[in-house]
């Protein structure tokens, strides 16, 4: 494991959209205050949600660097781009009827998180660095995760290599980021039987490769 530490940096979104004369309202129990507190909803039409990107109101950004914690993603020579070091990974925090929210076993994520890190040559978060920084995420979009029934908020963590480099070599720079996006249920009709298909010839994952975690360049090959 690189000896590098992840520095918070906190960022508001500027590209969130909507019209503030125009919310639902909806009282949840706020784990971060410990009491009930009227939560004004997103203005976006909660019946229609995909599976799609919505850009919400904030962002969790952590970066460290060998020389200077807070640098820019160094476009087009990060790491992540020239040679895939990069992971990701995926949770969805849910709304109860009572108003509370309910994450699945968040350190679960940032455990496999650490795995992986290990793997690809990267830093990592502590677990405990890694829920907090979930539920400050979450906490703060609170407005946009969908009433019960309606879907979930998903929640997107990415670690990734976005210091420069061009030889073979891990990055000098590394960013934890996680962003969220309102989505409705991955299935409308419900939980129903689906086909599958059984691969023979293209294989993910191989002994010694890189398909026991979760990494970016895993995916790039599943779209054949």
């Amino acid at each position: 494991m690189i000896a590098l530490q992840l520095q918070k940096q906190l960022h508001f979104a500027s590209f969130s959209n909507h019209n503030s004369n125009n919310l639902n309202s909806l009282r949840v129990a706020s784990p971060a205050s410990g009491s009930n507190v009227a939560l004004e909803l997103a203005d976006i039409y909660w019946d229609n949600l995909g599976f799609g990107l919505m850009p919400t109101d904030y962002r969790y950004i952590m970066r460290c660097s060998q020389e200077k914690p807070f640098l820019n993603v160094n476009y087009p020579s990060a790491g992540v781009l020239n040679y895939g070091q990069g992971l990701c990974e995926g949770l969805k925090a849910y709304c109860k009827h009572d108003g509370n929210i309910l994450l699945f076993r968040p350190e679960e994520n940032g455990l496999r998180l650490r795995m992986g890190a290990e793997r690809m040559c990267m830093p990592a978060p502590t677990v405990e660095q890694f829920v907090e920084a979930v539920k400050e995420t979450f906490l703060a979009n609170e407005r946009w995760i969908p009433l019960p029934g309606k879907g979930s908020l998903y929640i997107r963590p990415l670690l990734m290599g976005s210091g420069a480099v061009l030889g073979l070599a891990p990055a000098p720079e590394y960013t934890f980021l996680i962003y969220v996006s309102p989505v409705g249920n991955y299935f409308k009709e419900g939980l129903a039987p689906i086909n599958l298909i059984v691969e023979t010839e293209m294989h993910r994952a191989t002994p010694g490769g890189t398909g026991g975690v979760k990494t970016i360049v895993n995916y790039a090959a599943n779209k054949v």
